[in-house]
């Protein structure tokens, strides 16, 4: 007896090796997301309706990769690829800043609409500061510059808020305000341009603000920090204002700060938020200023300045007061090689590394063609392998821990479109506690309902409505339906029994 018993054990452990374990090696909550930039003119003058082709081919491939989050920039420098009563259209849009899109169209509200359509979360990505790149020639007379000339400043051939004035914090808010208001957006998402990049040589025109609001600091890199604090704190006030559901989350360089600097530094040797960017990115997630964190980690496993591995490492320890996600550089990951394994690119060791360390809940892709283009086989590692099964996002607690109710009056139908499973949304008396989404499971008869393991999901649908896949009515079937609030807060389960 206890040979068989070994035997079996044997078998199940190897089973698992081949195959995998769903809810360890496929996490049922992850945060799968793929930046899509504007700034590098990938859209630049096309028509609406290439861009609208364009956009809806990537998102189509990105859902087969199991990606779900898009982080769409729609504010580049004081711009807009969206309707905005308060800054010009994007030449990154039109080719010409201030001309607004033919047909009328509304990027940001169609990648809203597409996205939700396929189970994903729309982020908008802004720029805060930043309001004139080198390529841009001529400002559009709606430009904010024209308007408050008084708050920018020329640095390293470009045009910024300077951070220093309260006016600019003002303004910025303002933005944030209005795309939060008008649009359904499920996130607002600023990168890691704070103060900009250091340009050798030249010192950041602040004398006229530092004079004038300095607050009684002695040190100027203290007072730049404190600037971009309180924005970050402006900011994340007023988005919980106009909706508490939509989340606030950064994506800083991947250095903190190196230990030379502070011993509680990571053990790297390059630029530093803290220091170089003013970004006090640690003090955001401690006191719970921001929702989520990305740090772009774009280096290789041994990179002899910024080890991925050790990086990972170090935010998974320091950062996890609040969501932890991983920036992940596609083409940097497929043209190195495993340290441990020459044969093949590091994308394998940094997915252990990442799910190894239970601080991560996810990761994003930089960037979204990359994906699309595949290189290394890297989509077709995330659709096979590390994105098999769907996800749902990760919690947020801190917003929100309340389960919308369940579903009501579930049941098979025969319709004129087939067999359908139907359901009635969860009563709510409150917009938090209101279903937007649903998650349908599908088990064998005699099988054990395990709604934690995410093998077992058929679909995650904003509709109240499911097409049976029915083929001759002799396989016996259970299926469960819950349904999901605005933070992804799951309620209990309501099944129905159904022959296939």
């Amino acid at each position: 007896m206890k040979k068989i018993k070994m035997l079996a054990v044997l078998i199940a452990l190897c089973l698992n090796i081949q195959w995998g374990n769903a809810q360890t090696d496929f996490p049922k909550r992850e945060f799968r997301g793929a930046w899509i930039q504007c700034v590098n003119g990938q859209f630049q003058g096309m028509s609406a309706s290439v861009m609208k082709k364009t956009l809806i081919s990537q998102l189509d491939n990105l859902e087969g990769a199991g990606i779900n989050a898009v982080i769409f920039q729609v504010r580049a420098e004081a711009d807009a690829l969206y309707k905005s009563s308060y800054e010009p259209w994007s030449r990154f849009l039109t080719g010409v800043q201030g001309v607004a899109p033919s047909q009328g169209w509304d990027p940001l509200q169609f990648m809203i609409d597409e996205c939700h359509k396929r189970g994903m979360e729309l982020h908008a990505w802004i720029n805060p500061y930043r309001a004139k790149t080198k390529g841009t020639g001529v400002l559009s007379s709606m430009h904010p510059y024209y308007k408050y000339p008084q708050l920018f400043v020329q640095y390293a051939g470009q045009l910024y808020f300077d951070p220093g004035f309260p006016e600019s914090r003002k303004y910025i808010c303002k933005i944030v305000r209005d795309i939060v208001n008008r649009y359904d957006v499920d996130a607002i998402h600023m990168d890691d341009y704070f103060y900009p990049y250091p340009n050798p040589g030249e010192e950041f025109p602040d004398d006229v603000s530092f004079a004038a609001y300095g607050r009684g600091y002695a040190d100027r890199g203290a007072w730049r920090r404190d600037n971009v604090n309180v924005l970050i704190q402006e900011l994340q006030k007023t988005i919980r204002e106009c909706k508490p559901w939509v989340k606030f989350g950064i994506s800083p360089f991947g250095i903190y700060r190196n230990k030379r600097s502070d011993a509680k530094g990571s053990d790297t040797r390059g630029l530093q938020n803290y220091d170089d960017l003013y970004a006090d990115v640690l003090k955001w997630v401690n006191n719970g200023w921001i929702d989520y964190n990305i740090p772009q980690i774009y280096w290789e496993i041994g990179h002899p300045a910024a080890d991925y591995e050790t990086l990972v490492k170090w935010w998974a320890h320091n950062s996890s007061a609040r969501p932890l996600f991983i920036g992940q550089d596609v083409i940097r990951t497929v043209k190195k090689s495993d340290l441990k394994n020459p044969s093949v690119h590091q994308m394998a060791e940094k997915y252990r590394l990442q799910r190894s360390l239970e601080e991560i809940q996810g990761s994003c892709q930089w960037y979204a063609a990359a994906v699309v283009d595949n290189p290394g086989n890297y989509r077709q590692l995330l659709a096979r392998k590390y994105h098999k099964y769907p996800a749902l996002q990760p919690l947020y607690p801190f917003i929100d821990d309340k389960a919308p109710g369940k579903v009501r009056k579930l049941k098979d139908v025969w319709t004129e479109y087939g067999y359908m499973l139907f359901w009635t949304p969860p009563k709510a008396k409150h917009v938090m506690d209101e279903a937007v989404q649903y998650v349908v499971y599908r088990f064998d008869r005699k099988e054990k309902v395990n709604i934690a393991d995410p093998s077992h999901i058929v679909a995650i649908t904003r509709d109240a409505f499911y097409k049976l896949p029915y083929e001759d009515g002799k396989r016996k079937y259970r299926y469960v339906v819950t349904a999901l609030d605005r933070l992804n807060n799951e309620s209990k389960a309501e099944s129905e029994k159904v022959k296939l």
